[in-house]
């Protein structure tokens, strides 16, 4: 039985549905709005987070007229004809998977409660302590005086100089470098560079290395990596994996990215039948959606460079006393989020 199948047929009852603001100025130098769907029935609530990242586009969210008993594969497929976005639509046409999943992994989490359920419960699995690394644009050496045994996620840019690079590099730290190639218009854009490809490539052997433009200079430059390459921006179902032109053999699972628990789920599963192998991606998630990327790659790839560092290492500078990595699980988990 796959992943989903095990929970398309549990049942949700849907009796009240309320929207909560957040916003929280990060370390990328802007302020992050996120909305928390929160829906309730039976005494319970589930939550779920829009991670749109346009601020404007939380001032508009749909009604939501979902009430009464259902599945949840009936609740998603009620939600094919929603129109999620105010006339003409949000800037980034990811959003609408955004809005979706938040929409999505609040019922999910809903039905879990209802039924006394936690995830792991629900589709069979332990829940595990959880590596994660910190994705940051801050010197990484000021995060290692705070705790020295910090893993990082880096973006390397056209101006990283070799003095700079040999530096991360000694630190033995980086487990993970994002090209980000497949960003445009955005303040993390970054033009694919083979110098940049090929001097990263060799400086830091055993890293990820994310999100590489795939032409012909760039692959060259990457030439021998090819085992190491994992995507991420472009993932937003299972066909998009296979229309890769190369072997893919990791994958940044960013669920919010998928839209419906369906297609995350059925990704995953496809992954674990291949060898393809998965860390957790996060979107800068303020509240009950951090909880929910944690639980999920404690369920399904603890051991990844799992970019789910607890919220505080989004924090404009760095901040001792924050939990360390591996995060251990509660101790009566409940529901889709760690967070009880």
């Amino acid at each position: 039985m796959s992943t989903w199948e095990r929970l398309a047929g549990l049942d949700v009852e849907l009796d009240d549905v309320r929207l909560e603001r957040t916003s929280m100025d990060v370390s990328s130098g802007f302020t992050r709005v996120t909305t928390t769907v929160v829906l309730s029935g039976q005494g319970h609530s589930g939550r779920g987070e829009d991670v749109t990242y346009e601020a404007h586009d939380h001032e508009w969210f749909p009604e939501l007229t979902l009430r009464g008993r259902m599945t949840l594969a009936e609740l998603s497929a009620r939600l094919d004809d929603l129109r999620l976005f105010a006339e003409g639509g949000p800037r980034w046409s990811a959003s609408s998977d955004y809005r979706r999943y938040a929409i999505e992994s609040a019922a999910l989490d809903l039905a879990l409660r209802q039924n006394a359920a936690s995830l792991g419960g629900a589709v069979g699995r332990a829940y595990s302590p959880v590596r994660f690394v910190i994705s940051t644009r801050l010197d990484p050496a000021l995060w290692l005086a705070v705790d020295p045994q910090l893993e990082f996620k880096l973006d390397p840019t056209s101006d990283w100089g070799p003095e700079q690079m040999a530096s991360l590099a000694a630190t033995g730290h980086v487990r993970c470098l994002d090209f980000k190639a497949y960003y445009t218009g955005t303040a993390v854009d970054q033009e694919p560079d083979p110098t940049l490809y090929r001097a990263v490539a060799e400086l830091f052997p055993e890293a990820i290395l994310e999100d590489p433009a795939l032409t012909p200079a760039t692959l060259a430059a990457l030439d021998g990596a090819q085992r190491r390459l994992s995507f991420d921006a472009p993932i937003h179902s299972l066909a998009d994996v296979d229309a890769l032109p190369v072997a893919v053999r990791w994958l940044n699972m960013k669920p919010s990215r998928f839209g419906t628990l369906e297609r995350l789920f059925a990704c995953i599963d496809a992954c674990e039948e291949r060898g393809i192998r998965m860390y957790g991606g996060g979107q800068f998630e303020l509240g009950y959606g951090r909880g929910q990327i944690q639980a999920l790659a404690s369920l399904f790839y603890p051991d990844g460079p799992n970019d789910v560092a607890p919220v505080g290492y989004n924090a404009p500078e760095p901040t001792a006393g924050l939990p360390r990595s591996p995060l251990i699980r509660p101790e009566r988990p409940v529901g889709f989020s760690w967070t009880v």
